[in-house]
């Protein structure tokens, strides 16, 4: 019991309580309401803005778009008569509307006319009309972030994957509709075949990129481009030589005249003709069978009568009927297999043509990969040709991976990695008394010991057998406490990448920084003019760079002065 002089808790009293003002009664002071603004916290599209980094890749025929960390891309966009289109042009729901792309005469073909249309830009300049892709491009950006990405026009960091032989004009206008439309902050630049080797797990690899314009290798060591070739022999040869198969199964005139050809319609439409291009064709297997066959290489078993060879086709002989509604009248058209192989075979491999026909910019397929082999560095191809990687549309073509390294196979075996090739070459190899020769000359020993290191060779073995079983003793103490890792070399092999897209997506998701990177600003000043040379960069000051959260924010404009387009500003 505590007595009454002890002093009270500090408590409040009931009166010292002041009540709320209810709607009959008015503040003792005049002053505004209180209120609770959602601007003191922040919008939450500000930071997702900041947190997000849009991924896009530009090829021949197709724009690919979304966010970094992802997969797969949002919105795959492809250019077309279609989609450019202006409001108010509703041809393609009239009656007639599907035949106003076949409506073209034949021999724009030869210039590439018909399939300009359905390009989002071609190297060469002079067919280009910077103003129009300008234009086009950005139509097809502003529609994958509004109705793909659904993002808003708030600035965002982007990063571009491009083929490394983009021209500069080309260049200046895609980053010039980012930094003036789309008022981007910083641009990344990605090359295409680096991001492929990321993708599939490797740091080194030979990019194998079958696109619509042509077929690129490249070959990537240490994530860096070493040698890069390229052939016309692309998605764009076999589309046209698909349609003279079609409008000879269709009219029957193989081979019409110039002039008739000028004046000729199109019997198919590019539509139609890419279709069955993408749906039936195939690529013939090669006639050497290599005796030994990587994992990923290994034939599918088939059952079959043992009456029938193996060399046999298992689609010879099967024809299929290929609707059609381009054609005046619609009508269903009968489609041997075996001439949609021959068509592939003389697209990419022609079998029935010497080496000795072809120019540089038009190797077959095989030649063109074996001789960017034979003529990279040792060590250089003895890790890429061990991570062959294919990219590309008609890289999906069935057989045509299986028919290239059976026939890169036979070559290694039947030349080796000799840069002499020639008749003399083989009739020195067949010679029988130079092998016998040079395999007497390496059996003789070039040197005889001398008498007075009789002391010295006997010394010498219990010398070597003391070293060798220390150095023994140590190397299998280390090997007990190392794991084992054993890279291959040397030996053919394929493996699979998930794309360029993927690649750019994990590196910009790990905030590693690219290093060719814009600045707006900086860009707006300067332009492509002001980027210095690849050499003029200093790469080891660039080694220590943070992980953190701005990796891809470092300052290019000014704690780097010096800038740079990386492969895209070498000449």
């Amino acid at each position: 019991m505590s007595s009454g002089a002890e002093p009270s808790l500090a408590h409040k009293s009931v009166a010292g309580i002041r009540t709320a003002p209810t709607q009959d009664q008015s503040p003792a002071t005049p002053h505004a309401p209180f209120r609770v603004t959602s601007s003191s916290y922040g919008s939450p599209s500000t930071l997702r803005a900041e947190d997000d980094f849009v991924l896009v890749e530009i090829g021949s025929r197709f724009v690919r778009v979304g966010f970094a960390g992802d997969s797969l891309p949002k919105a795959t966009l492809s250019s077309g008569p279609e989609q450019g289109r202006r409001v108010g042009d509703f041809r393609a729901w009239q009656q007639n509307g599907s035949q106003s792309s076949v409506a073209e005469s034949e021999s724009e073909s030869e210039s590439g006319a018909w399939a300009l249309e359905h390009e989002i830009w071609s190297f060469d300049l002079r067919q280009v009309d910077l103003g129009l892709f300008h234009d086009r491009l950005e139509r097809t950006l502003r529609e994958a972030f509004t109705r793909y990405l659904l993002i808003d026009s708030r600035p965002r960091k982007m990063g571009l994957v491009l083929d490394p032989s983009v021209p500069i004009p080309l260049l200046s206008a895609v980053l010039d509709t980012l930094f003036n439309n789309f008022h981007v902050p910083v641009v990344s630049l990605m090359s295409s075949p680096t991001m492929s080797a990321v993708a599939a797990g490797v740091r080194s690899a030979l990019v194998i990129d079958m696109g619509w314009a042509e077929t690129v290798v490249t070959s990537v060591y240490e994530y860096k481009e070493v040698k890069t070739t390229r052939s016309v022999r692309g998605g764009r040869v076999l589309h046209d030589a698909l349609y003279k198969l079609l409008r000879g199964l269709l009219v029957g005139d193989e081979a019409p005249d110039k002039e008739a050809q000028s004046h000729a319609k199109r019997v198919v439409s590019f539509e139609e003709c890419e279709d069955i291009l993408c749906r039936l064709m195939w690529c013939r297997s090669s006639a050497f069978k290599p005796s030994q066959r990587q994992s990923s290489q290994l034939d599918t078993v088939r059952e079959q009568d043992e009456s029938e060879s193996e060399s046999e086709s298992p689609h010879a002989g099967e024809v299929t009927a290929v609707p059609l509604q381009s054609t005046t009248p619609a009508t269903t058209l009968p489609v041997p297999f075996d001439k949609l192989a021959d068509v592939c075979d003389d697209s990419y491999f022609v079998p029935s043509a010497s080496l000795c026909t072809f120019d540089d910019h038009e190797l077959p397929l095989h030649h063109l990969v074996y001789h960017h082999l034979l003529h990279l560095p040792v060590d250089v191809r003895a890790v890429c040709m061990s991570r062959i990687l294919f990219t590309g549309g008609c890289s999906g073509i069935l057989g045509i991976r299986e028919r290239l390294m059976d026939e890169l196979t036979s070559m290694v075996e039947r030349r080796g990695w000799v840069p002499v090739s020639g008749k003399g070459v083989e009739q020195l190899r067949a010679n029988q008394k130079l092998r016998r020769a040079d395999a007497h000359r390496s059996s003789v020993s070039p040197v005889a010991p001398s008498e007075g290191s009789n002391e010295d060779l006997e010394l010498a073995p219990s010398e070597t057998s003391a070293t060798e079983s220390l150095e023994d003793l140590i190397e299998a103490k280390i090997a007990r406490n190392r794991p084992s890792s054993q890279s291959l070399h040397g030996q053919l092999r394929c493996i699979h990448s998930l794309g360029p897209w993927a690649g750019a997506s994990l590196l910009c998701q790990l905030k590693i920084p690219a290093m060719a990177m814009i600045d707006r600003e900086t860009w707006l000043q300067q332009g492509a003019n002001g980027a210095v040379r690849p050499t003029e960069v200093d790469t080891k000051a660039q080694q220590r760079q943070s992980m953190g959260p701005g990796g891809l924010m470092r300052g290019v404009g000014g704690h780097h002065p010096s800038w740079t387009l990386g492969v895209w500003g070498a000449l």
